[in-house]
C-alpha cells in the first residue's frame, strides 16, 4: 500500500516538472541511449512500466502501459541509475538534474 502510495506521489511531482507528451518521452529515451543505455519496448508481465536488465545496459519498457507511466517509469530509472554527465549535452545535463532534484523534493 506504501509502494502505490508513493508511485502516485511521483507520478504528480513528474506531472508538475515533465509534460507528459511523446516529445517528453522522447527525450528520456535519448537522454538514457547517450548514456549508454539500450530502450527496448515489449509485452510482458511488468508490476511496473520499465526496469532495467541485470548485468546489463537495456532498459524494458512495457509497451502497453499508458504514455503517463512510461514517462514516470523511464524517469524514475533515469534517477536512479549512474550516468557519467560528460557523456551528455548541455540540455542532456540539465533535464537529467532536473529530474533527479525531484527526488530530492520528495
Amino acid at each position: 500500500m506504501m509502494r502505490q502510495l508513493f508511485n502516485c506521489v511521483n507520478v504528480i511531482i513528474f506531472e508538475m516538472m515533465l509534460t507528459l507528451t511523446n516529445h517528453t518521452l522522447e527525450k528520456l529515451e535519448l537522454l538514457l541511449k547517450t548514456a549508454g543505455y539500450r530502450v527496448r519496448y515489449e509485452k510482458g508481465n511488468f508490476k511496473t512500466g520499465a526496469c532495467l536488465l541485470q548485468n546489463s545496459r537495456v532498459v524494458v519498457v512495457n509497451k502497453f502501459a499508458n504514455l503517463e507511466s512510461k514517462i514516470a517509469s523511464v524517469a524514475d530509472l533515469a534517477r536512479t541509475l549512474e550516468i557519467d554527465y560528460k557523456l551528455l549535452d548541455e540540455k542532456q545535463a540539465a533535464f537529467l538534474h532536473q529530474i533527479k532534484q525531484t527526488q530530492l523534493q520528495l
